[in-house]
């Protein structure tokens, strides 16, 4: 089974989420088998790229690519030298592959901060996606602050939460969460549970969801189909 990556690892400096429109579930599965397959027969193509992990999403047709790299330069280098022909041998597998958006983004704050003994594998990765009306990078981090203020209201995060990853999109309007979850159930019965639940009536909350600027909030739920890292002799190579 593939491992999910660690959020918090301290040489990130840049995370990037490029989410594929597929079509069907039998068309995300091809696509995986595709992504894995290009990936496995190849070297890891540069130290600075430290993790690579591709999600279905539960709606049957999305795929969410998550990649942790030592710098944003490293990885427009990686565009530059090696991604086309990656691309060029998913999409002869499945063609008509529709590229949805890439987002870069870099990680603000975790919640909860640090995690108290091993870290739990999740069943479920959900990301929820808020967008501003117009780029303040004060503004993204005064939210997610607000958002840690919120949660130590309820003492902390909801049952079947692990954890909550705020990155910050370098645009200045999105503010992107990679939410780590036991199952994907446990988030389906979170947002249900009348009071105690995500977001609760407290005045935390209200604040969160009514933030100045807000201009929306998607959430979507992933599981985890393929990852990588970076080899173990390729940590100390020298990086760009």
């Amino acid at each position: 089974m593939p491992v999910h990556p660690d959020p918090t690892r301290p040489d990130s400096g840049a995370a990037l989420f490029s989410t594929w429109d597929v079509g069907t579930p039998e068309r995300q599965r091809a696509a995986v088998e595709a992504i894995a397959a290009t990936w496995e027969k190849r070297p890891w193509p540069t130290p600075e790229l430290l993790s690579y992990s591709v999600y279905a999403g539960t709606d049957g047709r999305t795929l969410l690519h998550y990649s942790q790299w030592t710098s944003q330069e490293a990885y427009d280098a990686f565009v530059r030298d090696h991604r086309q022909e990656r691309n060029d041998e998913i999409d002869a597998a499945v063609p008509g592959i529709e590229r949805v958006e890439l987002l870069r983004t870099r990680l603000y704050r975790s919640f909860p901060p640090e995690p108290e003994g091993e870290r739990p594998e999740p069943g479920c990765v959900v990301i929820v996606d808020v967008t501003f009306e117009g780029p303040d990078e004060e503004r993204q981090r005064a939210w997610v602050d607000a958002v840690g203020e919120a949660i130590a209201t309820d003492a902390g995060l909801p049952s079947g939460g692990i954890s909550g990853h705020f990155h910050l999109g370098l645009d200045g309007t999105r503010v992107v969460n990679y939410a780590e979850w036991e199952s994907e159930q446990a988030h389906i019965d979170a947002l249900k549970a009348p009071g105690e639940g995500i977001g609760t009536t407290t005045p935390q909350w209200q604040r969160v969801q009514n933030f100045p600027g807000m201009v929306r909030s998607d959430v979507r739920r992933y599981h985890l189909r393929f990852a990588g890292a970076r080899p173990l002799e390729s940590a100390g190579s020298p990086v760009r």
